[in-house]
């Protein structure tokens, strides 16, 4: 937007003395690279996680952004919340399938209600993981117009944007109904027999000239880890229910039914329909009696899953209340503080808000 820079930073996993020369290298990259446009005349809006971040690294952003390229202001935004923004809805149960981690937060009236955060360890990061292992395992390896042989005789490893691709274009989540079958045979409850014929394996592209041929068994067997509970009981679909019984009660029906979910690992092919399967199937077990809830709604937001929070941000960034809501360069200089998501709009309107008319 005209009116201000979206600026979308991940904790950037260095030195913290080296911390403030990569950000500025960063950002300088960002204005004058990719934007080429003046900091100096950019409101600037970061969108964050509401937990993972720092306060060590948001306050360094905020010093190489108002001390080194002299921006007019800067809004420090939950990703959660600006999911919601896009969608002109004050309330919505936000799950982000990322690359480290899912997890799930309901935003109410405007208000994330941190005490019924959720996260589980399980996203794109160890679904590559696990299915590197099952392509050196099972995969086979075709040089040219030679014969097959096992992956493993070529390398023992694959380079995580191979991994992402084949992820995007090979493998898919499979349906409630096939994928119990499956549990149940890959924890040894079932005999192998009895697992569903398997998908057509496909031959995926490489350098050279070569070809990766991957069972389909992987393509469709890969995708469990995101629904299999842990020793916890806890899977992608079990952060819904659990995050909506940590919510008030009279809460709940407006944030079943407007759940909105976002991040790159959610555009796997079939997520979105198994996840509403494995809801309620969940539904059905004791744990999840009190809640209640007879229906689910899901949003399809304006934008694809793995930028919803950045369209969010754009949005706020081109709005007139953005002044109200970020912190200016004038009061950063003389106070050298960074409020948080919580406290900054509270502080703004304080200051802002003219003094009361003397009595008569």
């Amino acid at each position: 937007p005209k009116t201000g820079t979206v600026v979308l930073l991940r904790t950037v996993k260095e030195d913290v003395d080296n911390l403030h020369g990569v950000l500025v290298d960063f950002i300088h990259n960002l204005f004058f690279r990719h934007l080429l446009v003046n900091p100096k005349e950019r409101r600037v809006v970061v969108i964050e996680s509401i937990i993972g971040e720092s306060s060590h690294f948001r306050e360094t952003v905020a010093k190489v952004l108002f001390n080194h390229f002299e921006v007019p202001s800067v809004l420090f935004a939950p990703s959660h919340l600006l999911a919601v923004f896009t969608l002109a809805i004050p309330s919505g149960l936000v799950l982000d399938a990322g690359y480290n981690e899912t997890h799930a937060l309901p935003i109410y009236e405007g208000t994330p209600l941190l005490k019924a955060w959720q996260a589980i360890p399980t996203a794109a990061k160890s679904f590559h993981q696990a299915l590197e292992a099952q392509l050196l395992e099972s995969a086979s390896f075709c040089a040219g117009r030679g014969e097959e042989k096992p992956f493993t005789s070529v390398t023992n490893t694959v380079k995580e944007p191979v991994l992402e691709d084949i992820k995007v274009r090979c493998c898919f989540v499979t349906t409630l109904e096939r994928a119990k079958v499956i549990q149940s045979v890959l924890q040894g409850k079932e005999d192998v027999s009895k697992l569903p014929a398997a998908p057509p394996a496909v031959e995926y592209p490489l350098d050279g000239g070569h070809t990766l041929k991957i069972p389909g068994k992987i393509r469709e067997h890969v995708g469990e880890l995101l629904f299999e509970q842990d020793n916890e009981e806890k899977s992608v679909a079990t952060l819904i229910l659990d995050s909506l019984l940590l919510c008030p009660i009279d809460t709940r029906k407006t944030l079943a039914e407007n759940i909105v979910i976002t991040g790159g690992t959610s555009m796997l092919t079939g997520f979105k329909q198994r996840l509403r399967e494995e809801i309620y199937d969940l539904l059905q077990k004791p744990k999840y009696n009190n809640l209640a809830i007879k229906q689910f709604k899901f949003h399809k937001p304006p934008a694809k899953e793995n930028y919803v929070s950045w369209l969010g941000g754009a949005i706020l960034g081109d709005l007139e209340v953005l002044s109200g809501r970020s912190i200016s360069r004038e009061t950063y200089l003389k106070t050298k503080y960074v409020p948080d998501w919580s406290s900054l709009h509270q502080s703004e309107e304080k200051e802002e808000k003219p003094a009361a008319p003397p009595r008569k």
